[in-house]
């Protein structure tokens, strides 16, 4: 059996798979932001999804989206962001309770700066099943849904080192993930360049945060729980 890893090893770790998750998820967003921006081939085919999805909707299918859609909205998120603040709270696990609300919290801002600063209009149909005034340009839904099971997947790991559970937690997540883009895309509120540049936002977010409190309490550590 191998040896643990020595704090500085598991921090280095941490910081190299971060600054690569964070280099990755970057350029994608960039990839994606430069094509919304120049109107390039992506939009046309972000129209062309968007119409097909709305032709094969089905009232079966938008019962379900709605529900999934609700479910995970920037206010659904930020309740259960707050529901295991609490837990946390109780638990007296104050790294893991600053490290959820600078996550989650700072990512949800972040996703309306980012709004604001695109300020991409949303798709139009002549009989929407979902209207909504706001920017679309990139997904809050997806964004916040991605940093929210991230999180859950990293603390997920600090708890397992078997593969198998590990596995299924990002599977698990990245189908949840999944689940909510599509319902944005198919209640035609979103374009599939909103939601793939949220998904590269998240993750970049959730690099950049995860990254900087590990180098941070590793710089100022505490007694309490973690």
């Amino acid at each position: 059996m191998s040896e643990p890893l020595s704090p500085p090893a598991r921090l280095g770790t941490h910081l190299v798979v971060g600054a690569f998750l964070l280099i990755m998820a970057a350029w994608g967003f960039g990839a994606i932001a430069e094509d919304v921006v120049s109107g390039d081939r992506l939009t046309v085919q972000d129209a062309q999804i968007a119409q097909w999805l709305h032709r094969h909707a089905t009232a079966s299918l938008t019962t379900a989206m709605l529900v999934v859609t609700n479910l995970h909205s920037t206010v659904a998120v930020a309740c259960y962001t707050a529901v295991v603040g609490v837990a946390l709270w109780i638990k007296r696990a104050w790294r893991r309770l600053v490290t959820l609300g600078v996550c989650v919290g700072g990512g949800l801002v972040l996703n309306v700066l980012m709004k604001l600063a695109f300020h991409r209009a949303r798709p139009v149909f002549d009989e929407p099943l979902l209207t909504l005034s706001s920017y679309s340009f990139p997904s809050g839904h997806v964004a916040g849904s991605t940093i929210f099971y991230g999180l859950v997947v990293t603390w997920l790991f600090t708890r397992t080192a078997r593969w198998r559970r590990r596995m299924l937690a990002i599977v698990g997540a990245l189908a949840m993930i999944v689940l909510v883009a599509f319902s944005r895309m198919y209640l035609g509120v979103h374009y599939l360049s909103d939601v793939g540049a949220a998904f590269a936002e998240g993750i970049a977010w959730l690099a950049i945060c995860l990254s900087a409190l590990a180098a941070f309490w590793r710089r100022a550590p505490v007694t309490a729980a973690s």
